[in-house]
């Protein structure tokens, strides 16, 4: 039998949804070694970016690195609890 996840709701403020839904475009972009996710492939998401025709690409960019990084920071406190 599986396990049932626990969800959460979360709250995106719009001037984040840009980024937020060009994250998800990028959710198979993950550079991965030994130790498990490093961060995103970041040549990936450029060709994204311009795929996407994102206006303010390096606004955007800021932006994805703060969820990478807040993901990255919440997938190693699940690794090492």
């Amino acid at each position: 039998m599986r396990k049932a996840r626990k969800t959460e709701e979360f709250e995106i403020w719009e001037e984040n949804w840009e980024a937020f839904g060009l994250f998800l475009q990028c959710q198979t972009q993950w550079r991965v070694s030994m130790s498990g996710l490093v961060g995103l492939d970041y040549s990936a998401v450029a060709w994204i970016l311009r795929l996407y025709e994102v206006e303010d690409q390096r606004l955007t960019l800021e932006k994805l690195q703060v969820i990478e990084a807040t993901v990255l920071q919440v997938m190693h406190q699940k690794g090492s609890g």
